[in-house]
């Protein structure tokens, strides 16, 4: 069998009567004709007039995109063209359109990365500007959590503000897309640092979407902000669109969501010894940071005191200062529990994530890090993936269940 690791494949054998199943997404096929499909999503947008009609019923100078980062692939070789069209034919200017890259809490991008997500054409034809969460703000005032709201300044003085993204399962917030553009894509540190503070609660309560603290209060901001109008997609695991979604924030956002959910959350009978993961290869396993979202969904599939071989290769590292300090700071993964109950800060959430796994469970890493950097996330290095398969055998004998998650960082699994 093979599983993805960064821009390449690792390779492996395991006796089949250990596998419990592979878990991978529900595939739907890629829309014969996404750029038509998008085309349509615009003219035909879901609660909402069409974004035509949208644009020409105002004077527009300054109109915002707010689009992905690296770290999140969009196919945006499909969405942008027609978008762009669009707005050109409503008679607004390029100059008069920015590009915000929501960076949310990550780092800009190179100029080869831009070029390399937006296309040369569009990256050398528009002005692009990379958030940054703690400069060029506004204070938007309290939301109803207490959360002070501050949003990228560029963004709240637009005269008409566009998102865009993908629609897929998100370990915090439920699913990804619509509002989360805003907060935490466009927001300033406190704001993402006070919302994601409720993963703590949500991570063990596990509430269902409707009543989730992190999402409804990333709604409340964007509806705070003026979002006026959404382009979203639904992707399968070759990031083929399966659906486009435009128009009102919440309602053409929502229209995705059982589409993404009937992909990517796969229901199980029981839970297994053993689970042995990929994060779905680059960009998703660019670095730690960004990887850990194959863990915690492995983590569901797994009994406690059993294993977690993940494989993700990391050639940037941990990918965020903090979580690093963190991690470099704690003897043990209950130090992490606790410290983020004590305060909660950016990065030091991705710390806790992967040590309410280590607490339970013995994770075994495939990656570029060093024996010394495995560890210090509470992991144990191996060299290849067949090394820790042999591992189980050893550990387990014949007495194991695993499941593979092949897709790791898109699938999850719901215990029924």
């Amino acid at each position: 069998m093979e599983l993805k690791y960064g821009r390449k494949t690792l390779e492996f054998k395991i006796n089949s009567s250990r596998v419990l199943n592979v878990l991978k997404a529900n595939e739907k096929e890629g829309l014969n004709d996404p750029l038509k499909a998008v085309e349509k999503s615009l003219s035909e947008p879901t609660g909402t007039k069409p974004l035509s009609e949208l644009l020409a019923a105002e004077e527009i100078n300054d109109l915002v995109i707010i689009v992905n980062d690296v770290t999140r692939y969009t196919p945006y070789n499909y969405m942008l063209p027609p978008l762009l069209k669009t707005i050109a034919e409503a008679g607004i200017k390029k100059e008069q359109v920015t590009f915000i890259v929501a960076t949310g809490v990550h780092s800009p991008h190179s100029a080869e990365q831009n070029r390399e997500m937006f296309g040369p054409e569009i990256d050398a034809e528009y002005n692009f500007i990379h958030h940054d969460y703690d400069q060029d703000l506004l204070d938007l005032g309290e939301l109803s959590t207490g959360n002070q709201l501050k949003i990228n300044k560029k963004a709240v003085e637009a005269d008409f503000l566009i998102a865009t993204g993908v629609i897929l399962p998100h370990y915090m917030a439920g699913f990804s897309g619509g509002r989360k553009s805003i907060l935490p894509g466009i927001a300033g540190r406190d704001s993402i640092e006070n919302n994601h503070a409720m993963m703590v609660e949500v991570t063990s309560e596990k509430p269902a979407l409707e009543n989730n603290p992190i999402s409804q209060e990333m709604f409340e901001a964007a509806e705070k902000v003026g979002l006026d109008f959404i382009l979203n997609v639904v992707t399968n695991s070759s990031r083929e669109i399966v659906k486009v979604c435009a128009g009102d924030y919440l309602e053409a956002w929502e229209a995705g969501i059982s589409e993404s959910a009937a992909m990517y959350q796969l229901p199980l009978a029981k839970k297994a010894e053993a689970a042995i993961v990929s994060s779905g290869g680059f960009p998703r396993d660019i670095n730690i940071y960004q990887a850990q979202k194959a863990l915690d969904h492995a983590d569901h599939a797994v009994k406690k005191g059993g294993t977690i071989i993940w494989v993700a290769e990391c050639s940037e590292g941990y990918g965020e200062e903090r979580f690093k300090k963190w991690m470099d700071e704690a003897q043990k993964p209950e130090a992490n529990i606790e410290r983020i109950k004590k305060k909660f800060l950016i990065g030091g959430h991705k710390a806790f994530a992967i040590s309410k796994v280590a607490a339970e469970k013995e994770i075994i890493l495939i990656s570029s890090l060093s024996r010394e950097q495995t560890e210090n996330i509470f992991a144990k290095k191996m060299n290849s993936i067949q090394e820790a398969v042999d591992y189980l055998e050893e550990k387990y004998g014949a007495d194991y269940s695993t499941y593979i998650l092949p897709q790791g960082s898109l699938t999850v699994p719901v215990i029924e």
